[in-house]
């Protein structure tokens, strides 16, 4: 069982190449160790050529995760790799990062949790908790409701994601998850925001 940081920061493709690593050493600076590199829109070069960059001027003691592509994971000497609900099979990215990178799969209801529960993840994230605009087509919001639901069912480090901020991150953490995922909130002064959060989260 791995032992998840109170803070995950998604590093989200609205900021590449030098500003991405900017963003990426100031949440370091602010305590941050683990951080997920995430881009919907780039292609593969891009995506490997940015993940490369950060695994080189991060910290080791920073896990960083990469979203979808487990290939890519790989490539570039990442630390896990991420997987929505339409990406490969936890049980087929498993096979292809290997036993010891660490392996998350996002869940939107207490079934999938379920599912995902019984497969090789070693993590498994919940939302979006709260409503979200991160993501063009989000799916339905499930509350802190749904976060007790998907403690309920699993035993296994809960990311609780969408919509989590200073203000309601303690609330999150009472519901049952391990760890918040955090996009927005973070992105100004991301080092004094990740501080703050660090703070909240105890």
């Amino acid at each position: 069982m791995i032992s998840l940081p109170k803070l995950y920061a998604i590093l989200d493709d609205c900021s590449q190449g030098e500003r991405l690593i900017e963003f990426a050493l100031q949440l370091q600076a602010g305590g941050c160790k683990l951080m997920q590199y995430r881009n919907k829109s780039g292609d593969a070069r891009e995506m490997l050529a940015d993940a490369s960059e950060l695994k080189r001027v991060l910290d080791a003691s920073v896990r960083l995760i990469m979203n979808d592509r487990a290939d890519l994971a790989v490539l570039a000497q990442l630390d896990g790799v991420h997987l929505g609900q339409g990406d490969l099979s936890t049980e087929g990215a498993r096979k292809v990062i290997g036993p010891d990178l660490w392996l998350g799969v996002s869940a939107h209801n207490a079934e999938q949790v379920e599912k995902a529960n019984q497969g090789p993840a070693d993590y498994i994230a919940i939302g979006p908790v709260f409503g979200t605009l991160s993501k063009t087509n989000p799916d339905p919001v499930i509350g802190l409701g749904g976060v007790r639901d998907a403690r309920r069912v699993t035993g296994k480090p809960l990311v609780a994601i969408g919509g989590i901020m200073r203000a309601n991150c303690e609330a999150v953490m009472d519901a049952g998850a391990d760890c918040v995922a955090v996009i927005s909130d973070l992105s100004r002064d991301p080092q004094k925001s990740a501080e703050e959060f660090l703070r909240l989260l105890g």
